[in-house]
């Protein structure tokens, strides 16, 4: 699928000179920029839902007991 996008004049110049810098087109770098953002959110998102069921429940557990407690289930 293909996506296009305009910018203005100085956008345009400021990203191409950019592109140029690190060796990419202005639609790979956009492709790249798109992709973390995307993650950023995503990342985000999941850190707000694990403090939120922390904050629900604050139970931890020490690395010893994840290992004791992997260890007695393990066949």
């Amino acid at each position: 699928m293909t996506y296009s996008f305009e910018l203005d004049e100085d956008t345009q110049k400021f990203a191409e000179t950019y592109a140029s810098e690190t060796g990419e087109t202005v639609g790979e770098l956009a492709k790249k920029i798109l992709l973390e953002r995307i993650e950023d959110i995503m990342d985000l998102r999941l850190y707000e839902q694990s403090k939120a069921e922390y904050e629900a429940d604050p139970q931890t557990y020490s690395l010893d007991e994840i290992e004791r407690e992997l260890m007695s289930n393990a066949v």
